[in-house]
């Protein structure tokens, strides 16, 4: 569970990043989840976009995309959003959380 220091930190540092997932009428699927939990695990911090044509909101996918991934949303801004998931591999850790 992040605090509110932590997200403050992430949302910072997903300020420059580029968005690159986009969810559309497709909505989730096992592909999606698995290409996103596998960015997770190398960049830690990812920013996704959910499209005019996706079934769901912003706020649904984010939530079920970081269920499915094991990872925390960071933020939901109108349609965008950002995950974070710290690595599992100690050596690919890039972000270390304030306390």
């Amino acid at each position: 569970m992040l605090t509110s220091k932590q997200r403050a930190q992430l949302r910072g540092l997903a300020n420059p990043i580029e968005t690159i997932f986009q969810i559309g009428k497709g909505g989730i699927n096992d592909p999606l989840v698995k290409q996103v939990g596998e960015a997770l695990e190398v960049r830690e911090l990812i920013k996704l976009k959910v499209l005019e044509t996706s079934p769901e909101s912003s706020k649904q996918v984010a939530d079920k995309i970081a269920e499915q991934t094991e990872s925390e949303v960071v933020q939901v801004v109108g349609s965008k959003f950002i995950l974070y998931r710290r690595s599992k591999d100690k050596d690919k850790r890039k972000i270390t959380l304030v306390r």
